[in-house]
C-alpha cells in the first residue's frame, strides 16, 4: 500500500513570524487573552470556567404566555496544549483537496505569486477562524469595542502546522491533480508543484452505484476487493499508520469527495449501530462509501466531518458515534449561494416581509458539477439546499400559517433549486436567485442576485475551520454544578452542531430543532467560545449608550 511521504508537510517553522512578512490572516497571534475573574482559572494544563446558562420556558396557560426564567451552572474545562494535528481528506486529489493543500503550503513557505492585479501574498481569507473577529469587550479609556480574531479566543491549531493526507479514487499525485483542477493561478502552481508532487493519495473505495457513472474513468486507485468489511479495516489501518508516521496527537477525517446518492434507511440494516456493523460485514448494497469512512473514523476515535450533502450519518452511524463518544459533523459545505440565502431570508422574515417564492439557479463546470449532473446525486444536493429556510419561516406565524397535525410542514415559500453542468466555466460557479415577496397592501417585491464565485477557493477555508474547530471541541469537557449534585466532567455530545455556521444542512442532536439562520449560528459559536472563558454574551443591548 502506498503512503504519503510526510517530509514536505511536516514543518511549520518556515512560516515568517512578523506581520510585515505575512498576511494578517496567516500571522501567528502573540496577544494572549486572560480573563481576570474568580470564575475563570488558568493552570498549565487547563482553562477552567464557570458559566451560568440562562434561559426561559414558555407555556400557554389559559390563553396567557407564562414565562419562567431558568438557570443552569456549568463548568467548562479546555485543555490548553495545542496538539500536533493532521487532516485526512477523502477526495484529496479533487478541487477542494488540492486547493487546500496548496494554500497551506503557500502560507507555510510564504510563496508569493503574480497575477494581472500584481504581487499576491498567501492568506487564509474566507476562514471564519483566521479572517473574522469577535467582540471581546470595551476599552475603558476610549469606550471603543475591542475585537480579536476568533482563532485567538481559545488555543487552536495554526493551519500552517497541519499535516495533510488522505484518499482518492484517482491516483494522480497532487501536482498533477492541481493542474487538472484549474483553480489556482499558473504562477502559484508553477512554484508550488515541487512541494505537491511527493503527495500521493491513498487508495480509496468506490461503489459505482453511489456516484455518477461519469466518475468511473477517474477510478484507478482503489482498495482491492468487494468486501466492505475489508475496506473498513484497510481505512482504519490507514488512519493509524498516518497518525504514527507523522507523530500526530490528533487526526480529523474530512469527506470532500463526490456527492453520493441518498442511502435508503432500512430497518435491520442501518437503523442501529449493531445492524450497521453487520451490514458492513455482509457488504450490504445500501452501505455507502462515506458511511464506511465515518465508521472507520468513529472506531479509531477521530472526528469525522461530512462536507457533502448525502445522508452519510444514517441512524446506526449516529448511534455508533454515541457509543464510542466520537465526534461527527455535517452536512454539506455552506460557501456561497446558500449562505446568502440564509442571510436574506432571515432579513426578509424579520423585516415582516413575506417571501412567496425563492428560485435558485446554478451552473458550474468543475468535477462536482459533472457528478451532480446525475439525477440521484443532484437530489442529495437539492435536499440540503432546500431546507435552509425552514426554521426562519417557521418562526413567524404571523406571515406563514403553522403546520397542522396532518402536515409535515406549514405554509412555506415555493422553493426551486436548479444545478446545471457547464464545463466552460470550470470552478467559477454562477448562482442566480430571485426572491419574490409580498409587501404592504398586496404589493410585491422582487430581489434578484447574481453571484459569481470560485467554488473551491470558498470551500477550502471552511474545511480548515471545520477541522480545527472539531479538534478544539475534543479538548473541551463540561460538568453541571448544582446544589443537588455536581456531575463528572464529560465530553460534548457526539454531534458537533456548533459547526452549523459552515454547513448547509446542519446535523443536530436527535430530537432538537435545526437552526439555519446564519446570525443565530454565528452567535452560538461566539457565545460558546466566550463561555469557555467564563464570559457572558454581551450582545448589543449597549445600555451605557441608552441611559443618562
Amino acid at each position: 500500500m502506498v503512503h504519503q511521504t510526510p517530509t514536505p508537510l511536516r514543518s511549520g517553522v518556515a512560516t515568517p513570524t512578523t506581520e510585515t512578512d505575512v498576511h494578517p490572516t496567516a500571522a501567528r497571534a502573540y496577544t494572549p487573552i486572560v480573563v481576570e475573574s474568580e470564575r475563570t482559572v488558568y493552570t498549565d494544563e487547563y482553562i477552567t470556567s464557570t458559566f451560568d446558562y440562562h434561559g426561559q420556558t414558555v407555556s400557554n396557560e389559559g390563553g396567557v404566555f407564562k414565562v419562567r426564567p431558568t438557570k443552569k451552572t456549568f463548568e467548562f474545562r479546555t485543555t490548553r496544549k495545542v496538539p500536533r494535528m493532521g487532516i485526512m481528506m477523502v477526495g484529496l486529489g479533487g478541487n477542494n483537496g488540492t486547493t487546500l493543500t496548496a494554500t497551506i503550503l503557500a502560507n507555510r513557505h510564504n510563496i508569493t505569486w503574480r497575477t494581472k492585479e500584481g504581487l499576491q501574498k498567501p492568506n487564509y481569507v474566507g476562514s471564519v477562524l483566521r479572517a473574522s473577529t469577535l467582540r471581546l469587550g470595551v476599552d475603558p479609556e476610549t469606550g471603543s469595542d475591542v475585537h480579536v480574531p476568533l482563532s485567538s479566543v481559545l488555543p487552536t491549531v495554526h493551519p500552517n502546522d497541519l499535516v495533510i493526507g488522505g484518499w482518492d479514487i484517482s491516483s494522480l499525485p497532487l501536482d498533477e491533480a492541481m493542474t487538472r483542477a484549474q483553480v489556482l493561478s499558473y504562477d502559484l502552481q508553477r512554484q508550488i508543484a515541487p512541494l505537491m508532487a511527493p503527495i500521493k493519495p491513498l487508495p480509496s473505495i468506490y461503489y459505482p452505484d453511489f456516484i455518477a457513472a461519469n466518475q468511473e474513468e477517474r477510478a484507478d486507485n482503489l482498495i482491492p476487493g468487494e468486501s466492505k468489511q475489508a475496506h473498513l479495516e484497510a481505512l482504519r489501518k490507514d488512519i493509524r499508520e498516518f497518525k504514527q508516521a507523522n507523530a500526530l496527537d490528533s487526526v480529523v477525517v474530512f469527506w470532500t469527495a463526490n456527492t453520493e446518492r441518498y442511502s435508503e434507511i432500512i430497518p435491520g440494516v442501518n437503523d442501529t449501530a449493531e445492524n450497521l456493523l453487520k451490514a458492513i460485514e455482509t457488504s450490504h448494497d445500501e452501505v455507502s462509501p462515506s458511511t464506511v469512512f465515518a465508521v472507520a473514523s468513529i472506531l479509531e476515535g477521530c472526528p469525522f466531518i461530512n462536507g457533502a450533502p448525502q445522508n452519510t450519518f444514517v441512524p446506526g452511524c449516529i448511534q455508533l458515534a454515541e457509543q464510542h463518544k466520537s465526534f461527527i459533523g455535517g452536512d454539506d459545505l455552506k460557501s456561497g449561494q446558500t449562505k446568502v440565502k440564509s442571510v436574506l431570508t432571515e432579513f426578509l422574515v424579520n423585516a415582516g416581509i413575506k417571501p412567496l417564492s425563492i428560485a435558485s439557479y446554478n451552473h458550474l463546470g468543475n468535477n462536482d458539477g459533472r457528478n451532480l449532473s446525475a439525477e440521484k446525486q443532484f437530489r442529495s444536493k437539492e435536499i440540503s439546499k432546500s431546507s435552509v429556510v425552514d426554521d426562519m419561516v417557521g418562526a413567524n406565524h404571523l406571515l406563514f400559517k403553522p403546520k397542522t397535525e396532518s402536515e409535515e410542514k406549514g405554509e412555506h415559500p415555493n422553493h426551486l433549486v436548479v444545478i446545471k453542468y457547464m464545463p466552460a466555466v470550470g470552478d467559477s460557479k454562477r448562482a442566480i436567485d430571485e426572491y419574490y415577496s409580498e409587501i404592504c397592501m398586496g404589493g410585491r417585491s422582487v430581489i434578484n442576485i447574481f453571484n459569481e464565485c470560485e467554488d473551491s477557493l470558498l470551500a477550502s477555508p471552511l474545511i480548515l475551520d471545520l477541522s480545527i474547530l472539531a479538534e478544539l471541541l475534543t479538548r473541551v469537557s463540561y460538568r453541571e454544578i448544582s446544589k443537588e449534585k455536581t456531575t463528572e466532567h464529560a465530553p460534548l455530545y457526539t454531534v458537533l452542531s456548533l459547526l452549523s455556521y459552515m454547513l448547509k444542512a446542519p446535523l443536530v442532536k436527535p430530537g432538537t430543532e435545526v437552526v439555519n439562520a446564519l446570525g443565530r449560528q454565528r452567535n452560538a459559536l461566539e457565545l460558546f467560545l466566550k463561555a469557555c472563558l467564563g464570559l457572558e454574551g454581551q450582545g448589543d443591548l449597549l445600555l451605557e449608550s441608552r441611559m443618562w
